[in-house]
């Protein structure tokens, strides 16, 4: 048997192309040959758009994914602040009853000596954390701040006022943590007959 290669008809055929402009044996310019697909053409002069569209796309995407980490970041670190905020809160309301008694002490001239010390060093650190206290006798009356306990008619005030405070309100970090017990007092009408 010889090494002969035998051409079988099932076989494609080569067929090789001279693309050429300029004829190498003549030197003469042939002439310009039709491009067998212009669907090749089309996807080839259209790679590059639709590279661009999709980097554009894939930006688009990227930008997003990037502004909802942002806020996702942003609304946890306000989660946690809020989360320390009421913790804090929570301390402070469990220590009200002890400023209230701190306060009678003071007000019977029972705080001395070393008890008076403490009791100071107390309020600065409360007042530091941002404990505020509030209500005095003379306060515009304000539901949203003061529980009225009593309440009677005065020819001395012109608006509902606060005449005496029988517990202070306080507020945390802007927020009420609890409203002033008071006594309200409000202008007497002038004309009796609107009473009802």
């Amino acid at each position: 048997m010889t090494d002969q290669h035998v051409m079988n008809d099932d076989e494609p055929k080569v067929v090789v192309r001279d693309k050429r402009r300029v004829d190498p044996d003549s030197g003469v310019v042939r002439p310009a040959v039709e491009v067998e697909s212009d669907d090749a053409l089309r996807a080839f002069e259209s790679a590059p758009q639709a590279a661009d569209s999709e980097a554009r796309e894939l930006l688009a995407d990227l930008q997003r994914v990037k502004a909802e980490y942002d806020n996702y970041r942003k609304r946890v670190e306000r989660d946690r602040i809020a989360v320390v905020e009421q913790a804090a809160a929570r301390v402070v309301a469990e220590l009200l009853p002890v400023l209230d008694d701190v306060e009678l002490a003071r007000q019977h001239g029972e705080l001395a000596g070393g008890f008076k010390s403490v009791a100071d060093g107390l309020d600065a650190a409360l007042t530091r954390l941002g404990l505020e206290r509030f209500g005095t006798p003379g306060d515009e009356f304000d539901p949203t701040r003061h529980e009225a306990v009593m309440h009677a008619h005065s020819g001395d005030v012109t608006t509902s006022t606060c005449v005496d405070v029988m517990r202070p309100g306080y507020t945390f970090a802007g927020r009420l943590i609890r409203p002033a017990m008071v006594a309200v007092a409000d202008p007497v009408d002038p004309d009796p007959s609107t009473e009802g």
